[in-house]
């Protein structure tokens, strides 16, 4: 795939490593709320979320401070509502498309809550978490469908189980009623556009779901 210029240097070339559940090129900023996954899980699905802390403002290091339980409740008004919330995510796409890891993809990140999929309650004992950082009411970078269209397709050549498009949901699916993100402002059809170029032999990381 063509590197942009504003696209970080490793999105061409994201690979994991699953003996670690390491993102190579990825910032790793470890978070302590995790745990293990169920005996003989499987990873089969990925949810996509949508975050800004505080709503609707970019950058800054909270959403590290709120996965990593650090968060001042004082630093925002909006963040009081958050004291004490114990959460995780196994990614995070900034709005450059650079990405922060979490946690590991082999242990349980506490992102789905309350959920269900496909008639599967306990989304985390499954899936892998990604933040993607955003807004209802602002579109999404292109640089970062971009990166998350190719760590995709890493995770996909990494864990079998995961077969793209069909293993992909967003948090408003799995928990509609607690749940919008990662909201309207997403675009599906452009990340799933992205997923389908530049691989004509739809070799690993990309199966045909149909």
């Amino acid at each position: 795939m063509p590197r942009h210029d504003d696209e970080p240097e490793s999105a061409t070339g994201w690979q994991v490593d699953p003996a670690r559940g390491l993102l190579a090129g990825a910032r790793q900023v470890p978070s302590p709320h995790h745990g293990e996954r169920p005996a003989g899980s499987r990873i089969e699905l990925v949810v996509i979320h949508g975050i800004s802390l505080p709503p609707d403002r970019f950058g800054g290091p909270w959403i590290d401070d709120l996965f990593c339980g650090r968060l001042d409740p004082d630093a925002h008004p909006y963040f009081a509502t958050l004291r004490g919330l114990r959460v995780s995510a196994h990614l995070l796409v900034r709005r450059d498309g650079s990405v922060t890891q979490y946690v590991p993809f082999h242990r349980r990140a506490w992102h789905a809550g309350v959920s269900s999929w496909q008639g599967r309650a306990e989304c985390n004992d499954f899936s892998i978490g990604i933040e993607v950082e955003g807004s209802p009411y602002v579109p999404y970078e292109d640089a970062q469908y971009r990166t998350l269209a190719a760590v995709l397709r890493a995770l996909a050549a990494a864990y079998p189980d995961l077969t793209l498009p069909g293993c992909l949901a967003g948090h408003a699916e799995i928990a509609p009623a607690r749940k919008a993100d990662p909201w309207e402002s997403f675009d599906w059809d452009e990340l799933k556009t992205l997923l389908n170029a530049e691989r004509p032999d739809r070799g690993p990381g990309l199966r045909d779901h149909s």
